[in-house]
């Protein structure tokens, strides 16, 4: 058989876990999505143009607490926080103290209310002092106990968890195992009924626990075994969420894992043995528990471009520093083009980074757009571009850039830490979703008309009676669908007029939007089942939509930017217009991309490295990998 039969063909474990995570998939769309029309071809620039204003009253409590924060921020160490690897009990009471724990819970349940894009702008300021603040209150917050609940949780569960955590009982999402990611369908933690229906009993290892080892109050997710309804559920069983206390008998916190960067992060290994946890604990039904997590996760994700911003508005503030400070050859450094291009793009993506993450968050916090795309794109998107900043300002620095704060500081120079924040950025490309799965979401969505269209063509274990019978409708779909991609706004060249010079840019965004719809149907036409496969293919795709988002983001902010201010304005403007152009770049490369791929190639060297054959490469290194113990620990209790 063939390397490529190989990678064709479909087991039964795959094939469950397609099924696990499409039945947790929210199929319906009753709101319309900016970010969906992008790779269909409808670009509709007045689902996100002008921008939802905010409740006047929700946006000056907003600003209160941000002043609020600010103080309490600038008596924070950041440094200290790096070199103990902790976050002392002076910085957590005074958090408490100012709400930090509740800005996302509503007001009625002792929290600050505040909207997302406040808690966002929170997030950005104080993870500037140390990124482990940051993980510390959204891993709490937006993924933790407050979410869900918020979302799913009873009457009952509102009023009992709410308070206490806006109070400061800090929370955690306890979902990855030691040898499952991002494949529920392998989930080996077990809840099991009692007898009685009155109770769970819950066994399993959970990993990478952020805020785990300090937690007082967890959102487990556990396998339900398929039972009789006896009163703890439906009997349906299934992958199911719980609020657990902490300190319930039979948790244990077995390790505290450390990384290459995050230094005062709690995450841990949890193990659960026997731990009784009552029905009347569960989120939602049973079964439900891995829809609640990713409902969750479509605002949970915004946190991560919320400080990714931050990230790359501090980037800019040290560059532009160094860089009229620092001279070379007569000059200083960053009058040299090639130090000056990187200046550009800093400033630039800067600028777009806070756009992409206040446009999501202001179509979150309106409620009247499905933005799910919107916030995958956006966590994608910025977490990509937010470490290439921080990379190139490393190279700015040159070799203080690559040296650590304290080693700087005690030679007697400035401690800015260029190389933390490198290491510190370097997770959220990971965090809440890789690169690599965030694509396939986003994919997923992307093509999801198609799919419809195509019916039994997409599923490769269809008979061909039922292909030949969806072959008809998809015919009749793409019949009336195909043509409305001719053209549009983006050949008429007075088209988004009262964006002024950035109109060229949206013309640009629509055109590309329509070329791109069309691209995604040679593919869907092409492979069809096996689309699904094609995960570099369907990463450029989603890739191209990403920049198409982000230019709309940064073209929308900065007329809103001028409409408000005119002198400010003006600078946005040129912001928006720069940025648009290295963007253009990037879009044209992905698009050359799309039908020049190394796939094959790739796929077949792959397969000959896994396979052994090319050992003789590794020759001439010390392999301190093996025989040193297993990759995986064993995760049974």
């Amino acid at each position: 058989m063939s390397v490529d039969a190989v990678h064709q063909s479909s087991t039964p474990g795959e094939r469950k876990a397609r099924e696990v995570a499409e039945e947790a998939r929210e199929k319906e769309w009753a709101r319309p999505s900016f970010a969906k029309g992008i790779y269909l071809g409808d670009f509709d620039v007045t689902l996100i143009h002008p921008y939802p204003v905010p409740d006047p009253e929700v946006a000056k409590r907003g600003t209160q607490f941000l002043d609020t924060l600010r103080e309490v921020c600038e008596t924070i160490d950041g440094a200290r926080i790096e070199r103990e690897d902790h976050i002392a009990d002076d910085t957590m009471t005074a958090l408490r103290r100012i709400g930090a724990f509740g800005m996302k819970i509503p007001r009625e349940y002792g929290g600050l209310g505040l909207s997302l894009a406040d808690y966002g702008r929170a997030l950005m300021l104080i993870s500037t002092v140390h990124p482990s603040l940051g993980a510390l209150l959204s891993a709490h917050q937006s993924i933790g106990v407050p979410e869900p609940v918020k979302m799913f949780g009873t009457p009952e569960q509102k009023q009992e968890y709410l308070p206490r955590c806006a109070a400061g009982a800090v929370s955690a999402f306890l979902l990855t195992e030691p040898d499952v990611g991002s494949d529920p369908a392998r989930m080996s933690s077990t809840a099991t009924p009692t007898e009685d229906g009155s109770a769970y009993l819950l066994d399993g290892v959970k990993l990478w626990t952020t805020n785990g080892p300090i937690a007082e109050l967890l959102v487990v997710m556990a396998a339900v075994p398929p039972h009789d309804d006896n009163g703890a559920g439906s009997g349906r069983g299934g992958i199911s969420a719980f609020v657990v206390e902490a300190d319930s008998p039979g948790i244990t916190v077995e390790h505290r894992n450390t990384f290459m960067g995050l230094r005062g992060m709690e995450n841990g290994v949890t193990r659960f043995r026997q731990v009784r946890v009552p029905a009347a604990n569960r989120l939602g039904r049973e079964g439900q528990g891995l829809k609640i997590a990713l409902t969750t996760l479509n605002t949970g994700r915004l946190s991560i471009p919320a400080i990714v911003a931050g990230a790359g508005k501090w980037s800019l503030s040290i560059a532009r520093q160094w860089s009229t400070e620092r001279v070379q050859w007569g000059r200083p450094i960053g009058e040299h083009e090639a130090v000056g291009s990187k200046i550009a793009f800093i400033a630039a993506t800067a600028f777009a980074l806070e756009s992409v993450f206040e446009l999501s968050a202001a179509l979150a916090d309106a409620g009247q757009k499905d933005f799910r795309i919107e916030a995958a794109l956006a966590k994608l998107w910025s977490s990509e571009m937010g470490y290439r900043v921080a990379d190139e300002l490393v190279q700015i620095r040159g070799g203080r850039g690559f040296e650590t704060a304290e080693s700087l500081a005690a030679r007697g120079e400035r401690a800015v830490p260029a190389e933390q924040l490198l290491r510190d950025m370097r997770i959220n490309r990971i965090f809440e979703g890789s690169s690599e799965i965030m694509r396939l979401l986003i994919a997923r969505e992307a093509v999801d008309v198609h799919l419809h269209a195509a019916g039994e063509l997409a599923s490769r274990d269809a008979p061909i009676l039922a292909k030949a019978h969806s072959a008809v409708g998809a015919s009749r779909f793409y019949a009336r669908w195909l043509p409305t991609l001719v053209a549009g706004q983006g050949v008429r060249p007075g088209a988004y007029g009262e964006f002024g010079p950035l109109a060229r840019h949206l013309r640009f965004v629509e055109r590309s939007s329509r070329t791109l719809a069309r691209r995604t149907f040679y593919a869907m036409a092409r492979w069809q089942a096996r689309l699904d496969r094609k995960e570099v293919l369907l990463g450029r795709i989603v890739d191209i939509g990403a920049e198409l988002f982000a230019m709309s983001a940064v073209c929308t902010r900065a007329e809103a930017m001028r409409r408000q201010d005119p002198a400010k304005g003006a600078d946005a403007v040129r912001l928006a217009d720069a940025f648009c152009e290295q963007s253009r770049e990037r879009v044209a490369e992905t698009f050359r991309r799309l039908g020049d791929s190394t796939e094959r190639t790739d796929t077949r060297l792959a397969r000959a490295v896994l396979d052994g054959r090319l050992r003789w490469l590794e020759d001439g290194v010390i392999d301190q990998s093996e025989g040193t113990g297993p990759w995986i620990a064993s995760s049974r209790p």
